[in-house]
Order: C-alpha cells, then sequence, then structure tokens
C-alpha cells in the first residue's frame, strides 16, 4: 500500500541522501587514514626526544657543534626569521592580491600574471636561494644576514600570500559590493570596511601556510647568513634579540640539517630534541593563527 503521507521523501531523495551520507562518511574515512601516519610520526619524535627536552635544553646555548647544551640561538632566529618574513611579506602580498582581483581588469595581461603567480610556487626553494644570493647580495650589495634570508623567503612565499588573498576576495558576494557602491562608497572604502573583513580568515590561511614553510626552509637560509654556532649573550636584551637585521644568525631547520649528517657521534635524542622543537614552534604560531581565523569566520554575517 502506498505511503499516504505527502511529506514523506520520494525515491529520489533518499538516494540523493543515501549518496550524499555515503562522500561524508569516505571523506571522513579518509581524513583519518590521512592523519593516522602523521600522528604515528609525530609521537615517534616525541618519544626519541623526551630524553633530551628540559628547560636548560631549550635556553641552553649549542656547544659541541650540537652535541651538547641547548637550542636558543637557533630557536630565536627561526621566531626572528619567521616574523620579519611575515612583516615583509604579508602587506605586499595582501596588497598585491587586493589589485589584482579588485582593481585589474580582467584580460589577457592580468590572467598572465596569475599564471605566473601559481608557477612560481612551484619552484625549488634551492632556486630561490640562488635568485636571493643572486639579486640581494651581488646585485643590491646586501651583506648576508637576517634581512637577506627573511627577504628571500618572503620571495619565495609570496605567490601563496597572493593566492589565498585572491581566492579569499573572491568569495565575498558580488552584491555587498554593488550595495555600498549604491550608497555612494568608493571602491576602496567598500575593500577596506566590507570586502577585507569577510575575507580576512581566507588570507590568514595563507598567513599560516608561510609561517609552515619559511619556518621549515633549510636551503635559502643556507646561501643567505645562517651559521652552525654563533655566541649569545649570556643575558640582558641582547640574550632576548641576538641577532641584528645585517647579522649573520643561526635556525632550528638549518642546525637540524647540520646535527643530522655532517656532525659524527650526535645523541639521537639531540637530533629529535631539535626537530620536536621546530614542529612546536610551527604549530603554537599556527595554532594562535587559526584561532584568530575562526573567531573571525564566527563574525561573518552571511
Amino acid at each position: 500500500m502506498p505511503d499516504s503521507n505527502p511529506f514523506s521523501p520520494s525515491p529520489y531523495e533518499l538516494n540523493k541522501e543515501s549518496r550524499a551520507t555515503l562522500a561524508e562518511w569516505t571523506t571522513f574515512s579518509i581524513s583519518v587514514a590521512l592523519l593516522i601516519p602523521v600522528a604515528l610520526i609525530l609521537t615517534m619524535i616525541a618519544i626519541k626526544a623526551a630524553p633530551a627536552i628540559s628547560w636548560p635544553y631549550l635556553t641552553g646555548d649549542v656547544s659541541r657543534s650540537g652535541a651538547a647544551g641547548g637550542i636558543w640561538g637557533p630557536l630565536m632566529g627561526t621566531f626572528y626569521l619567521t616574523m620579519l618574513c611575515l612583516v615583509i611579506v604579508a602587506p605586499i602580498g595582501v596588497l598585491a592580491g587586493i589589485y589584482i582581483n579588485e582593481y585589474a581588469p580582467d584580460n589577457k595581461f592580468t590572467r598572465s600574471i596569475m599564471v605566473a603567480v601559481t608557477s612560481l610556487a612551484g619552484v625549488p626553494s634551492i632556486v630561490h636561494a640562488l635568485f636571493g644570493l643572486g639579486a640581494f647580495v651581488a646585485t643590491m650589495g646586501m651583506p648576508k644576514g637576517l634581512l637577506t634570508a627573511a627577504m628571500t623567503l618572503s620571495v619565495m612565499t609570496l605567490p601563496v600570500i597572493i593566492t589565498s588573498t585572491r581566492e579569499a576576495l573572491s568569495g565575498v558576494p558580488k552584491n555587498f559590493r554593488e550595495a555600498c557602491w549604491n550608497l555612494g562608497a568608493s571602491r576602496w572604502q567598500t575593500i577596506r570596511t566590507i570586502v577585507l573583513p569577510n575575507s580576512f580568515g581566507g588570507i590568514l590561511t595563507g598567513v599560516i601556510l608561510v609561517i609552515a614553510r619559511a619556518a621549515g626552509e633549510t636551503a635559502p637560509i643556507m646561501f643567505m647568513g645562517a651559521v652552525m654556532w654563533l655566541r649569545i649573550a649570556p643575558s640582558g636584551p641582547e640574550r632576548l634579540m641576538p641577532y641584528g637585521l645585517n647579522d649573520e644568525f643561526m635556525a632550528l631547520s638549518n642546525h637540524l640539517n647540520l646535527i643530522s649528517k655532517d656532525i659524527p657521534g650526535m645523541p639521537e635524542e639531540m637530533k629529535f630534541g631539535s626537530a620536536l622543537v621546530l614542529l612546536t614552534l610551527i604549530l603554537f604560531i599556527n595554532g594562535i593563527a587559526s584561532l584568530v581565523r575562526l573567531h573571525l569566520r564566527r563574525r561573518k554575517r552571511w
């Protein structure tokens, strides 16, 4: 006897719902399958690094080429290198993305620029290192140091910021812009008060990717002033800011690379300790950016 309820779902709707449920569980299963190896790797690193992790290890200076002492110098170098890279690349990348999406005409020239930007994102880091060495050091005469290393990383990560900014701005409905224009707002007022606040969460996604890549890169900074060991002041402001903009510096990624393959007889816990601290620093900065992004997304009204 057929169902007399006129509001009961049709066979087509039931089939559509079952397919949506199947797709949801398939996506969830693939995500879990991808996360399990990552969790196992992080667990293994944490277990092997546990004997080395301590407060003296985090705040001590490198000694015996990294086989003893701590990682304070590389830790501070990585932190300031990442922050300086963000200070340089974020304004340039965001402004470039705003211009391409909001001001530039949709023609072959603009599309060719976007193709070039996308292509630059796939260039190996060693190529960017050679570019930085030739452009900033050989051509402009700048000394190898923290600033030139950050500028090289900025060139390498600029396509990520531009692409994520453009995609985030494109996600804001066109009706929002038209409503502001009809009320007499200028193009920049519309971008500043409506478009940017509603796309800031997507822009932060690019910033998070930049943080992870800038903190973990080795090749560019090896060419641009990263060294194995430097003397760090025992106390005072120089302890918290041990490097000037034009000074050579230590970085965790370069430190980990050197102690992993160039130092004989290196204790395993020192290698894994450096790797764990680097991962923790990246996750900490990414976590802060993710919380800001989540807060901004909750404030959306659409």
